[in-house]
């Protein structure tokens, strides 16, 4: 099959590193005296209204509509920072010793159902990516249909720096929104972000003071991540979780080949093992899923998986993509207005990737609750080239194959061209409906997502492919079918792809 590549392979590789390390340059506290690991439980606060009213981040969506409440708790003791102990190398295995200790406060926003009936007793506490200088929940938006359905309770934790104190960006973090709300938060700098994490654990687990959850007893605490966060989570399963023992497994979202560094600070990124793989050693699970985006900048880092350990590469996805861009946009705007992070993509160029990452997530999350239960341990999934395309369809071979790719409708890659585009763009992939090259980006050029590269290929032909609508509806329900009985999609997610296609107007 021929290869089919461009620069866009370039720059998301370009972009992975910059995610990873564009916002560990936060001020650092100074180091304290060496530490023990083990802290007392953090003190649990209600914050003030504040002058907005309201949380940063707050849902625009009305989450009553769904049975669901959200709040805002503060949390705050003494972290720990941690220092490498002996030879880190890339299998994982990575000894820490406690280095400092900082006295911190910061935030948790919770979303748990209103009715304790409804609670599944599963906990998924997402650390907050800073990617866009302020707090951001990208996991929420990719698994909000199954997180609301099935009845978890959702945390999401401000662990970094630059969600509390602000970096670059307009908003000068929480503190600088809402001083009135947040004035008295303290941050002492990302190398105590890992214990920040593991304290957040423990005030859900067992409060001192007033109960985020209202009372739900938890039975699984998963720990949840994407993108620039997901460096940090990959360098907390493997050199913290061993250490604090507080979280019953672990989602690692789009992650790259060298995880963020135990101080915090930037250029350590170069003293990290490369590639970082995973530590095959937990007791509890590590389920790790890369988009078509992420695979050329972690692909080195592959490794098999184990009992402890299973890997994702989903076909026809991006880092960021149509999907999580509608839920959390409104939620974005609602608190930053018109200093939310923009994707700034060139006028007239193709739009998101709008494919399979949110069934997938949704179907990833399930496994890894049941998995750290005692369940099974979820299905293995093939390797992702986003080299090798096919030529007919532009889309990407291997890796985890959903209907929106098996019965393709439209090229979907999670690499796009960002000339005249910033920085943020790139995360979004495209998409390229098949209509006979009739899209002013159809160039046969970096910008045409199905045919990046010469020689030219028309695009393929829909009444060709499903002559008739009956028969686009049909090999969408055997594709969702086997999908579903393959383990990589959840039978209600099945039902709903498959009535979209009954309602479409493909074929014939």
């Amino acid at each position: 099959m021929p290869a089919r590549s461009s620069r866009r392979s370039l720059t998301a590789t370009a972009l992975g590193a910059l995610l990873c390390g564009a916002l560990l340059h936060a001020p650092q506290a100074a180091p304290a005296a060496a530490a023990t690991a083990v802290a007392a439980g953090p003190a649990v606060t209600v914050p003030p209204a504040g002058g907005h009213g309201f949380p940063f981040l707050a849902a625009a969506e009305d989450l009553g509509s769904y049975g669901y409440t959200e709040s805002e708790y503060f949390f705050s003791g003494t972290a720990t920072s941690y220092a490498k102990s002996g030879l880190w190398t890339s299998d994982g295995r990575w000894n820490v010793r406690a280095s400092g200790t900082a006295a911190y406060k910061s935030r948790l926003l919770v979303r748990r159902p209103a009715d304790p009936a409804k609670f599944n007793g599963t906990v998924v506490v997402e650390w907050l990516n800073v990617s866009g200088q302020i707090d951001l929940s990208p996991d929420y938006w990719f698994e909000r249909d199954e997180l609301l359905r099935q009845g978890y309770a959702w945390v999401g934790v401000s662990a970094q720096a630059v969600g509390v104190n602000g970096g670059l960006g307009e908003i000068k973090g929480l503190k600088g929104w809402d001083p009135a709300r947040y004035g008295s938060l303290v941050h002492p700098g990302d190398a105590f972000a890992y214990d920040i994490l593991s304290q957040a654990g423990q005030a859900l687990r067992a409060p001192n003071g007033p109960d985020p959850l209202g009372g739900l007893p938890v039975r699984t605490l998963l720990a949840d991540d994407e993108s620039q966060s997901a460096g940090f989570m990959t360098t907390y399963v493997n050199a913290v979780q061993p250490v604090s023992q507080v979280y019953d497994g672990f989602m690692v979202h789009s992650n790259s080949t060298v995880a963020a560094p135990i101080t915090g600070v930037l250029a350590d990124t170069l003293l990290m093992p490369n590639p970082s793989r995973i530590r095959t050693d937990l007791t509890v699970p590590t389920f790790v899923v890369l988009t078509e985006t992420d695979v050329p900048g972690a692909a080195v880092a592959r490794q098999p998986d184990t009992a402890s350990v299973v890997h994702w590469e989903l076909a026809g996805t991006a880092h960021g993509d149509q999907w999580p861009y509608d839920l959390g946009q409104p939620t974005v705007e609602k608190s930053a207005g018109p200093a939310a992070p923009s994707a700034d993509c060139a006028a007239g160029s193709a739009p998101f990737d709008d494919g399979p990452g949110h069934w997938a997530m949704n179907t990833a999350l399930r496994h890894l609750a049941g998995w750290a239960r005692g369940g099974p341990r979820p299905p293995s999934g093939q390797p992702l080239s986003t080299v090798l395309r096919d030529p007919a369809t532009g889309l990407a071979t291997g890796g985890v194959r959903l209907p929106d790719v098996t019965v393709p409708t439209r090229t979907l890659t999670g690499a796009r061209d960002t000339t005249d585009s910033g920085v943020f763009c790139g995360l979004y992939g495209a998409r390229d409906p098949w209509n006979g090259d009739t899209d002013a980006w159809d160039r046969h050029d970096d910008g045409d997502p199905s045919d990046p590269s010469f020689p030219p290929t028309a695009e393929p032909v829909l009444s060709r492919l499903y002559p008739t609508h009956a028969d686009y509806a049909g090999k969408v329900r055997t594709a969702a079918q086997r999908s579903v009985d393959a383990g990589y999609l959840l039978p209600e997610d099945a039902t709903a792809i498959v009535a979209a296609a009954q309602d479409s107007g493909i074929g014939g």
